[in-house]
């Protein structure tokens, strides 16, 4: 996944040490991008519903607060109705219309591939959609639909040319969610649905579109 804006840069790193210098290096690269992902993901959706909203919604557009990654280790993560982020989460916050995640998750993410960090940020921008679109749209299965929103706003950006959806990025979150499946909040099949059910409401939004993720 990436940005038509981002710069391509060719480094050629001659390495004069071994070990941990070598490694260190290669740790900030990978941070470098997990950064770079993130901040590309939240430009494209945003610039998706900016575009797109009144294609699908009365009234005027508002984009959730970014607060962005906390350490979910941390007693000082951020709050959401007096109740601390949760680790190993992504979150929105209706009451006080705001996205954040824990930076150990996007880092698991990051692991598997870059696929599920866009799919993280674009489902919880789903979630502040559902908080402020007419009710009538919105579906009993409230995570599922994010799923299949979050996949539709991914797809329309690639359409309007603010994302590049690589090849295998689809292949890429389904191996990741099934991988995960259970094993942190965000992927609690008893809160999100089954893997199986995730990817399905995943591929529904990226090939059909926003329509066909709404009631």
């Amino acid at each position: 996944m990436s940005s038509l804006s981002r710069l391509t840069v060719v480094a050629i790193l001659v390495v004069a040490w071994v070990g941990g210098g070598a490694k260190a290096a290669a740790a900030t690269v990978k941070a470098d991008e997990l950064q770079q992902d993130i901040r590309t993901a939240v430009y494209a959706v945003n610039r998706f519903w900016s575009d797109h909203w009144s294609d699908y919604f009365p009234g005027q557009y508002r984009p959730p607060r970014v607060v962005g990654g906390y350490d979910g280790r941390s007693p000082n993560r951020p709050t959401c109705s007096g109740y601390r982020l949760l680790p190993y989460n992504a979150s929105y916050c209706a009451t006080q219309h705001f996205i954040a995640w824990d930076v150990n998750l996007m880092r698991l993410s990051h692991s598997y591939g870059d696929g599920l960090v866009y799919q993280v940020i674009s489902h919880e921008w789903s979630h502040a959609v559902q908080n402020r679109m007419p009710y009538r749209h919105l579906a009993w299965q409230i995570e599922l639909q994010a799923d299949c929103m979050g996949a539709a706003a991914l797809a329309g950006a690639a359409r309007d040319g603010t994302l590049v959806w690589e090849r295998g990025d689809s292949q890429e979150i389904a191996a990741t969610l099934r991988g995960l499946s259970g094993d942190t909040p965000w992927t609690n099949p008893a809160d999100h649905g089954s893997a199986a059910e995730r990817i399905d409401a995943f591929n529904t939004g990226l090939r059909s579109g926003m329509r066909a993720c709404l009631v």
